[in-house]
């Protein structure tokens, strides 16, 4: 018999915060957007990667690609715009330095890929079959060279093709991350799991631009840029929750996310995990809070596992 003048605290249960996509299971659900993270070696001294689910890489190309001219990166009302140009040391520096220190962490590692050709595509991906990576994510929002410089993620019949040859290289499972900035997402999610992709994740930045109306010129070198952040948001989960009622494979939802609420929102609208991709810019603990945040919010809400929460509306 409890005989102290105080009510005994409630106990909520600690839900069960794994996901499962392709066979490859991570501690929660909260990954790193490709292009706002590294290799996670910026970020370590800030939190411990171990709390995440995944650290998706840089984009790694099969060569050292040095990116567009400056000014390539702008702050704009709820965001930012980028034209970085996929700046990257190449597959072998890559392997050398980002994946060697990858290897002493805790957490699941994708490794974004992209290039200007199919071959370029695939160079990569067969130097990475024997390596210690969980996944491949294939940014099919590359101007394809050989096809106009047209991205291959614009064309369904480009992203078919190209999904199918990586397969057939793949050691991984693969994702195919997907451009927004097309007609009807459905049509490009369909294309993506007849060529066999494991999952896809959206959405990729939305293209947009900025002028200086006192130099009366782009803000960007490239003109153009790629649009991210809280303005996004909107659009991403509407993609998201299209694309998830369009293909039976996993979705992994992101843009805009600053919030473990927005985070939830992305599952409840059909994704089985989630990225944070600009926000990081803004303050390097967000991932972490995310994934902690997204952990009090179902045990408060009696949510025994996360997974639970995708496609529930």
């Amino acid at each position: 018999m409890n005989t102290s003048n105080s009510l005994p605290e409630m106990s909520l249960q600690k839900p069960d915060m794994s996901v499962t996509i392709a066979g490859v299971t991570f501690k929660n659900p909260v990954l790193t957007a490709s292009g706002t993270f590294g290799s996670g070696l910026e970020y370590a001294e800030f939190i411990d990667l171990g709390r995440l689910g995944g650290v998706v890489t840089k984009g790694v190309s099969n060569v050292p690609w040095p990116g567009n001219p400056t000014p390539r990166v702008t702050e704009v009302s709820a965001g930012m715009l980028n034209a970085i140009g996929l700046q990257n040391p190449g597959m072998e520096v890559f392997i050398e330095r980002d994946l060697a220190f990858l290897k002493g962490v805790d957490t699941k590692v994708i490794v974004n890929v992209c290039g200007k050709s199919v071959e370029d595509y695939l160079d990569v991906v067969r130097r990475l079959q024997k390596e210690a990576v969980d996944m491949l994510e294939i940014n099919v929002s590359c101007p394809n060279v050989k096809e106009g410089a047209i991205a291959f993620g614009q064309n369904p019949d480009a992203l078919y093709d190209i999904t199918c040859r990586i397969k057939k290289e793949a050691a991984q499972p693969v994702i195919m991350k997907l451009t927004p900035n097309v007609t009807d997402i459905t049509q490009m999610a369909r294309a993506a799991e007849a060529g066999g992709a494991d999952a896809i994740s959206l959405i990729n930045t939305i293209t947009g631009a900025k002028i200086d109306i006192e130099k009366r010129q782009f803000v960007l070198a490239n003109k153009t840029g790629g649009l991210s952040g809280p303005a996004i948001k909107p659009v991403a989960v509407r993609m998201v929750w299209q694309a998830a009622q369009a293909v039976s494979i996993p979705v992994i939802g992101m843009g805009g996310i600053a919030t473990a609420e927005d985070a939830i929102e992305f599952m409840m609208a059909g994704a089985s995990a989630v990225a944070v991709g600009a926000m990081n810019f803004h303050d390097p603990y967000t991932t972490v809070r995310v994934a902690e945040g997204m952990e009090k919010w179902c045990a408060s809400h009696g949510v025994d596992r996360v997974s639970s929460l995708t496609g529930i509306v």
